[in-house]
């Protein structure tokens, strides 16, 4: 697949149930007299602070996932689950004291994480204290491997990468400008394209821009400096319209090729002139898969009054992995870890495999473009990149 020649490459980090039951993955024996009669998930990520939107998204694929994969009982194998939600609002440090709240409660399973370096430290907390943790939207690459009790249940940065490295010509020789905020998510996007776009020969450099900065000229002017053959941008946050208009204003798109990540709704119209003519990765929008699964969760989430989005899916995943963990490894985390690694499941998103040897999610991606439709712009698959082919 060919990408036009005018493209810049960025990531936006770039998320009442009618039950298939059929399908629901809380069927099977893995009952029985050992059940507890409850297990606790605590459930941390951010309600409030700069990835709120992210948390939001992530909690309505969850309590659709819960629903869904339950059979809307709330239990499994005669085991009800109950679920502790924690604001963490982004900031790591209190993820980690509210983690370890849980766990002096005696949870042993956690979830959530929108923030790469919320997920970090509390996959620490996870394995110092031998608990199970499925990170959410977080794509930091370090989160994946980090121990053995940490599991994704959505995408990584190196997917994305992957992803823009299937419509891109030859980068032999040519100079990839990675421009990112400087954080996990940020620094992760930098290692991710030298590793994978390097391993093409691409010479890859960055700018890196701190969280808190507000006004973004001086460091596009930056990048346009560079004379870059690629620009490789990774933002995520409210920040991400005054970047791209920065990026705009100082004429990026006409000095460089360009493709970035699609972000979540919100995001849409925050290209600009430039909308139509870059070439977008993306984990997820609701009309990129077709089946039943994903309609199942779509229709959960809005009769809740949600709006399905970017990473709604990873919470509806967490759920499934969850049910599954303790349908056969009851409340025993040796056992749930081991019912994990090697899990295939059906999700919104079609297949998704848990790569045993790092617990990497392994999941189709998309390809996709924006177009104007009644003076708004809507993403519009352009093709499926399969799971195997994009595996980090």
């Amino acid at each position: 697949m060919r990408v036009p020649k005018k493209l810049t490459i960025g990531v936006t980090a770039l998320w009442a149930v009618t039950a298939i039951s059929a399908c629901a993955p809380a069927s099977g024996s893995g009952g029985g007299e050992d059940a507890p009669e409850e297990v606790t998930v605590g459930v941390v990520t951010s309600e409030t602070g700069p990835l709120a939107g992210y948390g939001e998204q992530y909690l309505d694929g969850f309590k659709a996932g819960l629903d869904y994969a339950t059979d809307g009982s709330g239990e499994v194998d005669g085991t009800a689950i109950k679920v502790e939600y924690v604001d963490d609002a982004g900031d790591p440090d209190k993820a980690v004291t509210s983690a370890k709240e849980l766990i002096g409660q005696d949870v042993k399973i956690l979830a959530g994480s929108a923030s790469s370096g919320v997920a970090l430290k509390v996959a620490e907390q996870a394995a110092q204290n031998e608990v199970l943790f499925i990170s959410g939207p977080a794509a930091g690459d370090p989160v994946t491997g980090i121990n053995d009790y940490t599991f994704r249940s959505g995408r990584q940065s190196a997917q994305d990468v992957a992803t823009a490295g299937t419509f891109i010509d030859d980068l032999d020789g040519k100079k990839v400008m990675v421009y990112a905020q400087d954080n996990a998510f940020g620094q992760g996007n930098v290692t991710a394209v030298e590793d994978v776009l390097g391993a093409k020969g691409a010479e890859v450099d960055s700018v890196l821009v701190a969280e808190d900065v507000t006004e973004f000229t001086p460091f596009a002017k930056q990048v346009v400096a560079a004379e870059p053959d690629l620009v490789f941008v990774a933002w995520a946050g409210a920040t991400s319209g005054a970047m791209w208009q920065a990026m705009s204003q100082q004429g990026i798109f006409d000095s460089a090729p360009v493709v970035t990540g699609l972000g979540d709704a919100a995001t849409f119209g925050a290209y600009g002139e430039a909308s139509e003519d870059i070439s977008f990765l993306n984990h997820y929008f609701p009309d990129a898969p077709d089946n039943e699964i994903n309609d199942t969760m779509v229709k959960a989430v809005e009769e809740a009054g949600g709006t399905p989005d970017l990473f709604t899916p990873d919470g509806f995943n967490a759920a499934i992995m969850i049910v599954e963990a303790i349908k056969e490894g009851k409340n025993d985390v040796p056992a749930m870890i081991d019912a994990l690694e090697g899990f295939t499941f059906e999700g919104p998103k079609g297949s998704n495999t848990v790569r045993p040897e790092d617990h990497a999610l392994i999941q189709d991606m998309y390809h996709v473009k924006l177009v104007e439709k009644d003076g708004e712009f809507e993403p519009e698959l352009i093709d499926t990149v399969p799971g195997d082919e994009v595996a980090p």
